[in-house]
């Protein structure tokens, strides 16, 4: 029997990218699917292209940076299902640009959706599965966890943040029940490629200097393979396999590399 066959199962950030492939995924494999999103038109029209192939699947229109909210998503799904099988705190958003043209804001938008919105996840679903004995808690972090990103800076804190939080809560868990991974992917092809804020860079030339993306679908698979399997850090795509390998052996030769990047940012630098 597949694991996830009728599993109680949380997604965020799921009205598309990642959380839509995974919710379609998931679907297709028997799961019983609560998708949130602050997108609520989008997630409407995904979840009931779910529920139309015979998949089943739930929208709540979901806010991660407000931790009431959450809490109360997650009571009321404990309280129809009695249980939560698993969660996967997908939401993000990024800032491209360097810090020098960051605002307060830049910084906060993304932190708190990023950072605070897996944490309020944590926060409202590690208890219940501590108290349950058993549960699975799947943080999305990025190549940005692994190796610190020029021009994503505030991406990069949160995501690094993501990845602590997950390695830290792992251990506390793992006596009690409760599985954490943690999902570092590279670059896949979403809509934070085009709705990502960008300071001070021309947008058109930064999407062409970016390697091939990979589709979402391929991300959702490899992710649900390591979560089958438990792994504590599901690392996605060649680029950050060497990226972490190189930070791992000489972080001198990755800062190097990162400095080459840096300077083709700067290279479509514009003032506005």
């Amino acid at each position: 029997m597949d694991i996830f066959k009728d599993k109680i199962i949380i997604i965020t950030g799921a009205a598309s990218g990642i959380g839509r492939a995974l919710s379609e995924d998931l679907a297709r494999r028997g799961a019983r699917l609560i998708m949130a999103d602050m997108n609520e038109e989008l997630l409407k029209e995904t979840a009931a292209a779910i529920t139309k192939t015979g998949g089943q699947a739930w929208s709540r229109k979901l806010d991660v940076r407000d931790c009431a909210a959450v809490q109360k998503l997650v009571a009321e799904v404990v309280a129809e299902h009695g249980r939560l099988d698993y969660i996967f705190n997908n939401a993000g958003i990024g800032v491209l640009g360097e810090a020098r043209d960051f605002a307060y804001d830049d910084w906060k938008r993304v932190i708190d959706t990023d950072l605070y919105g897996v944490v309020n996840g944590v926060a409202a679903t590690y208890p219940i599965m501590v108290q349950q004995g058993f549960g699975h808690i799947v943080n999305t972090s990025s190549l940005a966890g692994l190796v610190p990103i020029p021009g994503e800076i505030s991406y990069t804190a949160s995501k690094f943040a993501v990845v602590g939080l997950s390695n830290a809560l792992r251990i506390e868990g793992e006596d009690l029940g409760v599985k954490v991974s943690v999902v570092c992917p590279g670059l896949i092809d979403t809509p934070i490629l085009r709705t990502t804020k960008m300071l001070k860079v021309d947008p058109e030339q930064a999407i062409k200097e970016l390697p091939k993306p990979i589709p979402p679908s391929q991300c959702a698979r490899i992710i649900l393979r390591g979560v089958e399997k438990n792994r504590a850090t599901i690392i996605i795509t060649g680029l950050t396999w060497f990226a972490w390998i190189v930070q791992r052996i000489s972080p001198g030769i990755l800062a190097w590399l990162l400095k080459q990047n840096l300077k083709k940012l700067r290279a479509m630098r514009i003032e506005n």
